[in-house]
């Protein structure tokens, strides 16, 4: 009898002790799981952050007037247009070849 019960004992230690370090485990990996997606999660914003301090900041162009080239073009004002353009080339969105084509077509 005092066999059986130190087996059973026995038993209940191991099962315990593996569960309990099963459960340590789950533990530390989501510990390790938060801490990443936190480390990730800061990152990307430092990354944000330096994109936007890197981006110059541009002004708009300004609001040209209504012309007269506007009513003759039939609601088009050419010359917003091309300042328009204008504008996007220096800011390197449009490079010489677009900005010449884009002119073109405007002043066709």
């Amino acid at each position: 009898m005092a066999a059986r019960t130190a087996v059973v004992a026995g038993t209940a230690t191991a099962v315990s002790g593996n569960v309990a370090r099963r459960q340590q485990q789950r533990y530390a990996n989501q510990q390790a799981e938060q801490q990443a997606a936190a480390q990730q999660q800061w990152e990307a914003e430092q990354y944000q952050a330096q994109q936007a301090a890197a981006a110059p900041q541009y002004a708009p162009p300004p609001a040209a007037a209504p012309s007269a080239a506007a009513s003759a073009q039939g609601g088009v004002d050419v010359v917003a247009e091309l300042q328009k353009l204008a504008a996007l080339k220096q800011q390197g969105i449009l490079d010489d070849a677009e900005f010449a084509a884009a002119k073109a077509k405007l002043l066709a």
